[in-house]
């Protein structure tokens, strides 16, 4: 037997599964993405909205590149676990920047964002000694990093527009990378990197639990333990839409692709870049949550009115593009519900929030039940298990 090896460089990963260090270091990202709920809970405008959706992309994108270097590398071998419990310590300092993040610690959440990317390209750089295509593509994602920390750090000099402007800059060159240089040299796990981002939807989803507790500020009433039971069964249906047949079909599909460019290129978008749609939606919907379960009998205003239905809307055209993009047809049923959503936002600012609501639920669960008829003994084969 050979001896086991000393390098960071040889630890790479062999198994399909998610360890635990992964799961611990995605507890990070859970405060992660409170802390954004509560930024835009906090600035209840359309400006605190994009705020708080710029910092979620700028996490969002920290987080994926960690998902795709321990497809690579196991995290749980050598010096690459103590790297990982690093990682996580910066994580959670960015994540308390988040709320001040425009504001007083702009410069902080730009400087110890740049080490928690500098950890992720170290281990990449780290983990293809012997392999070309993948330092490539790992150079080429350094590049785009070091332009998107220096565009944030750049940003915390101003305010207002010009701030916002260069942070949706630093956030387009940052994820745009990985599609400008290429897809050819990286390397995935296609099951784990599908479970992974699965259990990260979870956790977003998580969060809408929180919001409602948060929301609840100690207190339980008629209208609130209504609206609580609603947030539920709202959560319970988001989940569905995903978890049902969604995330096997997808799976399976990733894992069936051609190695290489085309699994890379399938990878990077339906899971890099439209899974931040669905977590985006998912966050909006928590805030609307939480405003929600606060004003029970009173109406919701623009924003949050936007957040709860706009967020399912987002969540919704997520999974529309996630279709097309893996099997290039359109799920009609939710694409038109998504618009219709979208259209509702005004009339929900007109009626009581718990109507509202209850509305979205009921639509929700409504077209779960239409598509489940619908898919009949197709979706019955697809959540069978398969006899290896």
């Amino acid at each position: 037997m050979s001896p086991a090896p000393s390098r960071l460089g040889a630890t790479l990963r062999e198994g399909e599964r998610v360890t635990p260090l992964e799961l611990f270091f995605d507890l990070v990202f859970v405060l992660a993405i409170t802390q954004c709920t509560a930024l835009m809970a906090h600035h209840p405008t359309w400006s605190g909205l994009v705020q708080g959706l710029l910092v979620l992309g700028m996490l969002w994108w920290a987080w994926t590149g960690y998902s795709w270097l321990t497809s690579v590398l196991d995290p749980e071998e050598g010096a690459v676990r103590l790297v990982m419990f690093g990682a996580m310590a910066a994580l959670l300092l960015v994540s308390l920047c988040v709320p001040e993040a425009f504001g007083s610690l702009a410069l902080a959440f730009a400087l110890i964002y740049g080490v928690v990317r500098a950890a992720h390209i170290a281990l990449f750089v780290l983990a293809s000694p012997e392999d070309d295509g993948l330092r490539h593509s790992v150079l080429g994602l350094a590049a785009s990093t070091a332009v998107a920390v220096a565009l944030l750090a750049t940003a915390s000099l101003f305010d207002g527009l010009a701030q916002g402007a260069l942070w949706a800059l630093a956030l387009l060159l940052d994820m745009g990378g990985p599609y400008f240089f290429g897809a050819e040299g990286w390397k995935l796990v296609p099951e784990h990197f599908a479970e992974r981002h699965g259990l990260i939807v979870i956790i977003a989803l998580g969060e809408s639990i929180v919001a409602i507790g948060v929301g609840a500020a100690h207190e339980l009433s008629l209208g609130i333990g209504t609206a609580a039971v609603l947030g539920v069964a709202l959560t319970a249906a988001m989940w569905w839409i995903y978890f049902d047949v969604v995330a096997i079909v997808s799976g399976r599909r990733l894992a069936e692709a051609e190695p290489g460019r085309v699994q890379n290129e399938m990878a990077r978008d339906s899971y890099s870049y439209l899974h931040l749609l669905m977590v985006a939606g998912i966050v909006l919907v928590a805030l609307g949550l939480k405003t929600t379960i606060g004003h029970v009998e009173g109406h919701l205003h623009a924003v949050p009115a936007f957040a709860l239905l706009g967020g399912i809307a987002a969540y919704l055209l997520g999974h529309v593009a996630f279709r097309y993009r893996h099997v290039h047809t359109i799920n009609r049923q939710r694409l038109l519900l998504a618009i219709v959503l979208l259209i509702l936002v005004p009339v929900a600012t007109e009626v009581p929030a718990l109507l509202a609501l209850a509305v979205a639920t009921v639509l929700l669960w409504a077209m779960i039940a239409y598509e489940t008829r619908n898919y009949g003994e197709g979706r019955r084969r697809v959540r069978r298990p398969r006899v290896a």
